[in-house]
């Protein structure tokens, strides 16, 4: 668990499925994009086969015992020992504080002490603050978008983030 302020950031429980896919529903659809529980959102339908027994994380964010966000990351197979970042979405409310920032950082740290080497992103453009917090953040654009509501990818390459 870490704290950042007010908000509690905790590994993801069973018992959170149903909110977690209606926080990232509601952002996906503010944005006027599609919530596809049988496409690209399936992993939030199936955290555990999708994130957890692959050897990643599904983290949400709690503020004042209410989900008001989340990130996630699993290993993937393109580039060298990489991760994919995922499902990073913060509702209004919690926007503007750092918190995002903060997450993004976190998920670096954990990726880094299970010694990946890459983190990968994918992101839609319509999604400018996601855009911004990646290019500020030292995140390359790529090549090889995945996901169909995607136009983005980045990765960065890991120097040593465990300090």
């Amino acid at each position: 668990m870490k704290k950042y302020y007010e908000f509690l950031i905790r590994n993801w429980q069973p018992k959170d499925r149903e909110v977690v896919a209606a926080v990232i529903r509601q952002v996906l659809i503010e944005y006027g994009l599609p919530w596809q529980p049988e496409e690209a959102d399936k992993d939030v339908i199936q955290i555990e086969t999708a994130y957890l027994e692959k050897g990643g994380e599904f983290w949400v964010v709690e503020q004042a015992n209410q989900i008001v966000g989340t990130g996630a990351y699993y290993p993937i197979t393109r580039g060298e020992r990489a991760v994919e970042i995922r499902k990073m979405y913060l509702l209004p409310s919690v926007r503007r504080k750092g918190l995002g920032k903060y997450l993004l950082q976190e998920l670096e740290k954990a990726i880094a002490l299970a010694n990946f080497k890459e983190i990968w992103v994918e992101t839609a453009s319509v999604l400018q603050e996601a855009v911004n917090l990646y290019e500020k953040s030292g995140y390359q654009p790529a090549t090889g978008v995945e996901t169909a509501r995607c136009d983005r990818v980045y990765v960065k390459r890991l120097n040593n983030l465990k300090d």
